[in-house]
C-alpha cells in the first residue's frame, strides 16, 4: 500500500470519525450556536454585548460558571492584547481557549506499560459503565490485544449477562459468578486469570448502586485492595464513567468517587441525548481529570477516544 492510499484511508476514518462526533453533539451545537448566532454571522460588534452571549451560551450548554468564567477572562485578555477586531478573529480565539481547557488535564495512556493492564471501571447503575466496558474491549480487541474482561457487578444477574453478551460479541474472556458472589473474590480471579492467561488488559466492572450509599464505597475499596494484593501496583487506571445527560448531577457523583476511591479518568456517556455536553468543561474544571472516552451513540464507534479540538469543532460547525 503506497503513501496516497494510506493517507487517503485516514482522511476517511478521520472523516467518519468527526461526522458521527458532530452528529452525537447535535442537540449541544443547536443550542450553543444558536447563543452565538452573532457572533457565527457577524451581526455583533466585539465588545461586552458579544461577551454576555459567549457567556450565555457556555452557561446554557452547561458548561458551568467557574469554566465559564476562566474562558471569558482569556478571551478578552486576548481581544485586548491582540487587538482582535473582527467576529472571525474572536470565534478563532474562542475555539482555540476552549480546546485548552479541555486539553489542561490530558496525560498520556500507555496501556502497554504494564501487563496485565489492570483497568478498574466505576460508576452508578444506568451510566453506561458495562456497555462502555464491552465496547472498549471490542476496541482493543480488535487492534490485537488480547483481552479480559470481569462481571464484578455481581449484585445484578442482568449486569452480568450483559457483559458475557458483551465479551462474546468482541470474542474475549468474561470472568463471571452467580448473582450475589462476593465481587473481590470476582477481581481476584480476573487480575489472576490475566497474569495467567498473558493478557494485555483487563477490565474489571463494579456495582453501581447509588454513590451515597456508604456501602457501595466500602465495598469498591475492598475490590480496590484485593487487586492490589494481587498485583501490587494494580490497578493501573480506575475510570469513572458517568452519564452525560443528566448534567451538574455527575459533579456531585465524580467528588464523591475521588473523594473514596482516587479516580484516575473520566469516560463520558450518552452525550448523544442532552443538549448539555458543555458539562465537560465543567467537570474537567471542578476535577481536574483526564477524559478518555466520551460516547456519543449507541454503535460501538461512537464511543470515541476524546480529543479536545476535535469536540471544541464539532459545537462551532454546522
Amino acid at each position: 500500500m503506497n503513501d496516497s492510499t494510506e493517507n487517503k484511508m485516514e482522511d476517511t476514518k478521520q472523516g467518519g470519525f468527526f461526522s458521527r462526533l458532530k452528529s452525537g453533539l447535535s442537540k449541544t451545537r443547536d443550542s450553543f450556536s444558536k447563543g452565538l448566532d452573532n457572533l457565527v454571522h457577524g451581526k455583533a460588534q466585539v465588545g461586552p454585548e458579544m461577551m454576555d452571549e459567549i457567556e450565555e451560551a457556555l452557561l446554557i450548554a452547561d458548561a458551568g460558571m467557574g469554566a465559564t468564567r476562566k474562558i471569558l477572562d482569556a478571551l478578552k485578555r486576548e481581544v485586548s492584547e491582540n487587538h482582535l477586531r473582527t467576529q472571525e478573529e474572536v470565534q478563532a480565539h474562542l475555539k482555540t481557549i476552549m480546546a485548552g481547557l479541555l486539553q489542561e488535564h490530558q496525560t498520556p495512556w500507555d496501556l502497554n506499560s504494564k501487563k496485565p493492564f489492570i483497568v478498574l471501571v466505576i460508576g452508578i447503575n444506568g451510566s453506561g459503565k458495562t456497555t462502555t466496558i464491552g465496547k472498549l474491549a471490542g476496541k482493543w480487541s480488535k487492534e490485537g490485544k488480547k483481552v479480559l474482561v470481569a462481571a464484578g457487578d455481581t449484585f445484578r444477574a442482568a449486569a452480568i449477562e450483559q457483559l458475557q453478551m458483551w465479551s462474546e460479541r468482541a470474542n474475549v474472556p468474561c470472568i463471571a459468578q452467580k448473582k450475589g458472589a462476593d465481587p473481590s473474590a470476582v477481581a481476584y480471579d480476573a487480575v489472576q486469570a490475566g497474569i495467567a492467561r498473558k493478557s494485555d488488559i483487563v477490565l474489571i466492572d463494579t456495582a453501581g448502586r447509588l454513590q451515597t450509599n456508604t456501602n457501595l464505597m466500602e465495598e469498591l475499596k475492598k475490590v480496590k485492595r484485593v487487586i492490589g494484593k494481587v498485583q501490587p501496583d494494580a490497578p493501573h487506571e480506575t475510570i469513572l464513567v458517568l452519564d452525560g445527560s443528566i448534567g451538574q448531577n455527575s459533579i456531585s457523583q465524580a467528588r464523591l468517587f475521588h473523594e473514596a476511591l482516587h479516580i484516575d479518568s473520566l469516560v463520558m456517556t450518552k452525550l448523544d441525548g442532552t443538549a448539555k455536553g458543555g458539562i465537560l468543561f465543567n467537570i474537567v474544571q471542578e476535577m481536574k481529570l483526564p477524559v478518555r472516552y466520551i460516547g456519543v451513540g449507541e454503535k460501538a464507534e461512537d464511543l470515541q477516544e476524546f480529543q479536545p479540538e476535535a469536540f471544541v469543532n464539532a459545537l462551532f460547525e454546522r
